[in-house]
């Protein structure tokens, strides 16, 4: 999945997708590990498009990017609070 994809999901479908993702890739590594699949490029793939899930979900959480005004203002209320 692109990124530009990933980033247009919303919070339910990012958890639904990360879920589904680690799914395919324990079943991948299971097949490896058997010896019935040579997967090695869609592990690699799997493992990418997981890392990105990830980050764009804690950029939310963050605020960091396409959050808008008010959760940067809110994010450096919480630093400010420290």
């Amino acid at each position: 999945m692109e990124l530009a994809k990933i980033r247009n999901l919303s919070d339910e479908e990012l958890k639904h997708q990360e879920k589904t993702s680690a799914e395919q890739l324990f079943r991948l590594r299971f097949q490896v590990a058997l010896g019935q699949n040579d997967g090695v490029k869609k592990i690699r793939q799997l493992r990418r498009e997981i890392a990105q899930i990830k980050t764009v979900a804690r950029e939310r959480e963050l605020g960091v990017r396409g959050a808008g005004k008010e959760a940067a203002a809110t994010a450096e209320t919480k630093k400010g609070a420290r």
